[in-house]
């Protein structure tokens, strides 16, 4: 679970290393000081190579952009940039052609189709760039797209001409979203770094692509992308976005009219993961709302007592049913596994539900220290979470935050979070 006061630490150390935490490195992790570390102010020429090799890189390709908004028109510039032959269409036939904005009279190649479009149209293109509004269904895009032509987002066309030097940090959830990607945009430019925000907010990441395409020396471009995504430009599946940093921040039903199901929207929103390399950050605090209004919260990276303490920190206002367990961490030579810390904090709260090997043993530490609320042990977690689906009324939150190792029951604790989603989603 992301705690907001540390997410500027967080976002900046990963800008700076690009590396992934181990699950012991903990608070340090989180509370590392932003002025511990610099990005590099002068990339070395090698790092602009992909963009200056890409400057009219689609010279007699057809490119056709569907969806006339501020992300289509964008793409639009940016395909005439890399030197393409673009058809620009729109079903609404009120719109302005492109050919009479004066943002593209230095453009020749354009043909702007407003209205009915005949299929052969799209058919006849190079490349199908698809701006977030317009859903498959539309245009025949998801047959196209399953029948190998090249149709993508246009997010993922301007990633494609982003330099490598360029990190990007991307934004996702139902909610928040444009306010931590407005803050952290804030922040980097606070410490001096040269920083694009946008996006789904506000301008379009091909506006980027086209400022590092007009830049004649490659120093001018901004050092990082703050970008925010919507489950809309993930619907395409992408090749080339690949953030150095990556968040989803909670996820509740919304777009179910687009995206139909539950598990279809998280997937949308976890494709921003899928071309992550390894050594780079990927933050999903997985939040999700049923249709009880009971918040589900996966904090299960907590695998000691301290950053459970942390998570129920941020809890206070609300009441939670909280799940502890798996395999505890002996904290002292008196056997002591450190659970009775927690007793004050968790007396604020709807109940306890405890699980696992160490089930019984932090059952009877959170007893003896004075622990006034329900407290239930189940053997394992897909009962602990039937127990605290019980036990939750509306408006609650049901809390993973283990406080123990993953290992009696799961691989590691990214194994034993991506059981508690699954459990969480099939209602």
């Amino acid at each position: 679970m992301i705690c907001f006061p540390s997410l500027p630490g967080l976002l900046y150390y990963s800008f700076l290393t690009a590396t992934k935490p181990s699950a012991e490195m903990g608070a340090s992790f989180l509370s590392l000081s932003l002025a511990q570390a610099q990005i590099p102010s002068s990339p070395p020429a090698s790092a602009f190579r992909r963009v200056r090799s890409s400057v009219e890189d689609l010279k007699g390709q057809r490119v056709a952009v569907v969806g006339l908004g501020a992300s289509g028109r964008a793409a639009a510039r940016l395909a005439l940039a890399r030197g393409a032959c673009v058809l620009a269409i729109d079903k609404n036939e009120e719109l302005v052609p492109l050919e009479n904005d004066p943002l593209f009279a230095e453009y020749a190649d354009l043909q702007t189709n407003l209205g009915y479009c005949n299929d052969m149209l799209l058919e006849s293109a190079d490349r199908i760039v698809v701006s977030p509004g317009v859903p498959l269904e539309e245009y025949g895009l998801s047959n196209l797209l399953h029948s190998g032509w090249q149709v993508m987002s246009e997010l993922d066309f301007a990633a494609e001409v982003l330099p490598q030097n360029i990190k990007v940090l991307a934004v996702t959830g139902t909610n928040g979203k444009s306010t931590v990607t407005s803050f952290a945009g804030q922040m980097l430019h606070h410490l001096g770094i040269e920083t694009f925000v946008g996006g789904n907010l506000g301008r379009p990441l091909s506006d980027a692509a086209i400022q590092c395409l007009q830049s004649s020396s490659g120093r001018d471009i901004c050092q990082v992308a703050v970008v925010e995504v919507s489950s809309y430009q993930m619907e395409i599946p992408i090749k080339y976005f690949s953030p150095a940093v990556a968040v989803v921040l909670n996820l509740t039903p919304d777009h179910l009219e687009r995206h139909k199901t539950m598990q279809n929207y998280a997937a949308m929103k976890c494709r921003l993961f899928s071309h992550m390399k390894h050594s780079k950050l990927a933050v999903l605090p997985v939040v999700f709302m049923d249709a009880h209004g009971v918040t589900w919260v996966d904090d299960s990276k907590a695998t000691n007592v301290e950053s459970t303490y942390t998570g129920l920190m941020g809890l206070k206002d609300h009441k939670a049913v909280i799940l502890l367990g798996g395999l505890a961490k002996v904290l002292s030579s008196e056997g002591s596994n450190g659970f009775e810390q927690l007793v004050e904090l968790l007396n604020h709260h709807r109940g306890v539900i405890t699980f696992g090997s160490s089930g019984a043993m932090i059952q009877k530490t959170l007893g003896d220290g004075g622990l006034s609320i329900p407290c239930v042990r189940a053997v394992n977690l897909e009962e602990a979470v039937n127990c605290a689906r019980s036990m939750a009324r509306h408006g609650d939150t049901i809390l993973l935050s283990p406080g123990c190792a993953s290992f009696d029951e799961f691989r590691n604790f990214e194994h034993r979070g991506k059981v508690f989603q699954e459990l969480a989603l099939s209602l």
